[in-house]
């Protein structure tokens, strides 16, 4: 599907877009999906492991499976879609990404300007004094890494269930959303308060909303324009137009 015709011809004049990106895209890279496939991980939910209750009971385990999850993204590359936002990024003056996924692969692609409103999966901080360690930790399985300022335990540097999200990244989503002329909802299912609001912010505030999605969700019963296809499709054929002069 190509890129709508009336954003086409809105094109050259937007010089404002905010992007928020969902699972659909990391999905596209072989980013396995957050329950675990195979073995020990199939007897728990992410719900189970991912908060803080679980950490403080069992860091060991929790640690265990973080691990495990950070070993299977050595393996997993940016694709078409990541690049593709990168490039974006290069064309347009005010822009911001905003990202729903853990995985990092946005700025392993190149993008400088994201926020990351879960987190980084491969980033560590301390529970106590929330200062990153200044060496990269080894995980081994066995030994839960302590904090080398405090002594506290380092958790992975994730919003679990049940935390708020980062107040300041947050308010830089919702500041880029409220100003911006171009919205793109891409990969995700917009169910997942409070980034599901962002699409409405932007609406509210006049943007045009595009949706690049495979299958309907949320946005697209007031989206301006729809590009059912998937990510790695969509994003690029629209950054060519906005790289393709006049």
């Amino acid at each position: 599907m190509s890129v709508p015709d009336d954003l086409r011809r809105m094109a050259p004049r937007i010089t404002s877009v905010c992007v928020l990106t969902g699972a659909g895209v990391s999905a596209e890279s072989g980013v396995p999906t957050f329950r675990g496939q195979e073995g020990l991980w199939k007897k728990f939910s992410p719900e189970e492991l991912a908060n803080i209750h679980a950490f403080v009971r069992n860091p060991g385990l929790v640690w265990e499976w973080y691990a495990y999850r950070r070993k299977l993204l050595e393996e997993v590359r940016p694709n078409a879609a990541h690049v593709a936002l990168a490039e974006l990024e290069r064309i347009i003056g005010d822009f911001l990404l905003v990202t729903q996924n853990v995985d990092g692969l946005h700025r392993e692609a190149g993008s400088k300007k994201v926020v990351e409103l879960h987190g980084n999966i491969r980033r560590t901080l301390c529970l106590e004094c929330r200062k990153e360690p200044a060496r990269e930790i080894e995980l081994d399985g066995e030994t839960v890494p302590t904090c080398e300022f405090c002594g506290g335990l380092l958790r992975p540097g994730v919003v679990w269930f049940g935390e708020q999200l980062p107040m300041d990244e947050f308010a830089a989503a919702q500041q880029a959303a409220s100003r911006c002329q171009l919205f793109l909802s891409v990969g995700t299912s917009a169910v997942v308060q409070p980034a599901a609001s962002l699409p409405l912010v932007a609406r509210d505030h006049g943007a045009y909303v595009l949706e690049i999605n495979p299958e309907p969700t949320e946005v697209t019963r007031f989206a301006d324009g729809v590009m059912r296809v998937r990510a790695t499709e969509g994003v690029p054929a629209l950054v060519h137009l906005f790289a393709s002069p006049a």
